[in-house]
């Protein structure tokens, strides 16, 4: 396998990872400090924005390339 390659699928897989471990601390931030629904829905916003950012990112840089 070229290492090119297997650093694009770890980068996609390790991410990936990485995001779902986020939400899960957010979560246990929100129901730790009893944050209520308005505070939870803010903190996943703000997580989201980042989580669209690094989409954003992939997709300029996919066009870009091609």
């Amino acid at each position: 396998m070229d290492p090119a390659v297997f650093e694009e699928w770890m980068m996609t897989i390790l991410v990936t990872i990485l995001i779902g471990f986020m939400g899960f601390i957010v979560w246990d931030l929100a129901k730790k400090s009893k944050a209520g629904r308005f505070g939870t829905f803010i903190l996943f916003f703000v997580l989201g924005l980042g989580i669209m950012a690094f989409v954003i990112k992939t997709v300029v840089i996919a066009y870009i390339e091609s």
